[in-house]
């Protein structure tokens, strides 16, 4: 069987890599002869990352005929139908979905998080493409309202779960080989701190370098940066650090998939900007604090039973504090085992559904 798989794969974000991490894992499990060509920012690292065929995002002609020869192309995961975060990503994503339909290919968006898609052209683009495509799956109920505002109806939709949700939780032995590396003793209370740069950021970063003070103060725990996109994230965590009065751990290098996971099961409360991180807490069973910069943010707290702490915008150092104490005191019986399970269940479907369109073009 062979599959294309277009995304923003290769630009080391920590999250994306997961997300395709996650999606092989389970695809390899239904299928036993599978060929995957993931289009890639960085196909050499592609490649040795993840053990797949890989193609420039920018090289139509190679990607054409990848698609040619598949059975099926999938886009996703991740959040690649939207144009908030960027004006023209939206319209190349597109233009793969569209290049697949006119070659007769099987498509599948899998377990996106559709929106916010604005603008005319962009909703009419979305509506005439992907109306034409032949599945869908979002990771969350407000994707499914997203392709409802914009008259998406005639594929078959389903709502599952981030394709990282079906990951398996990872040993803790590898993170604390690395907190060693970094002269940090497993002994204590964790905070891992999952944070990027983003619009007028000023804000939340003054805020929680004053948070993450008080908390050092009131518990003696040690503060842990953890980069989920290189170095990008390292340079956000180091500025915020210098704002502090009492040290805090930046870990400044780049991680696999496993070696975050089983940083984050090391923490005692992970607080996170980065959507996943705070679904690697999930996987991991650590108790989280989101603070949104995004809808997804809202979106997956939201799918088990969570609320965002505030945005980054608004939120506040007394309630950063608060919160973390909070979760300290009830520790890792906070989170919705039950419900977890259930989007295990159903980030894992989005490989079987994926499995069974694809059969049918052999």
């Amino acid at each position: 069987m062979k599959i294309v798989v277009s995304g923003y794969y290769g630009s080391k974000n920590g999250g994306d890599e997961a997300m395709l991490a996650a999606m092989l894992e389970v695809l390899r499990e239904e299928v036993s002869d599978l060929k995957v060509t993931v289009i890639s920012l960085n196909p050499e690292y592609t490649k040795r990352r993840h053990n797949v065929d890989a193609v420039p995002m920018p090289d139509v002609f190679s990607i054409i005929k990848k698609i040619r020869a598949a059975d099926l192309l999938i886009s996703g995961g991740g959040s690649l139908l939207q144009n908030v975060t960027s004006g023209r990503s939206l319209y190349y994503y597109l233009a793969i979905i569209f290049f697949a339909l006119i070659f007769g290919r099987k498509v599948m968006l899998y377990a996106q998080g559709i929106g916010p898609i604005r603008g005319a052209l962009a909703h009419k683009l979305m509506n005439l493409i992907v109306n034409r495509v032949d599945l869908i799956t979002v990771r969350d109920r407000g994707s499914l309202e997203e392709l409802s505002r914009l008259k998406i109806t005639r594929p078959k939709i389903f709502c599952t779960a981030d394709p990282v949700l079906a990951i398996k939780p990872v040993p803790l032995e590898l993170g604390e080989k690395i907190l060693a590396r970094h002269s940090i003793a497993r002994t204590g209370t964790f905070i891992g701190v999952a944070i990027r740069h983003w619009i007028n950021w000023e804000h939340f970063q003054r805020e929680l370098a004053e948070a993450l003070d008080k908390i050092i103060e009131a518990t003696g725990a040690k503060i842990i940066f953890i980069p989920m996109k290189f170095p990008e994230d390292i340079h956000a965590a180091q500025e915020t650090a210098m704002l502090m009065k009492n040290p805090a751990a930046v870990l400044n290098e780049e991680f696999t998939t496993q070696e975050i996971l089983s940083l984050v099961g090391c923490m005692d409360v992970l607080i996170g900007v980065r959507l996943h991180a705070l679904i690697f807490a999930g996987v991991m069973g650590v108790p989280m604090l989101g603070i949104s910069y995004d809808p997804k943010i809202e979106r997956f707290l939201d799918s088990i039973g969570e609320k965002p702490l505030g945005n980054m915008a608004n939120v506040t150092a007394q309630e950063i504090f608060d919160a973390t104490l909070k979760k300290l005191s009830a520790h890792k019986n906070s989170l919705n085992a039950a419900l977890l399970k259930e989007l295990n269940k159903l980030a894992r479907q989005n490989a079987k559904l994926a499995v069974a369109l694809a059969e049918e073009t052999r």
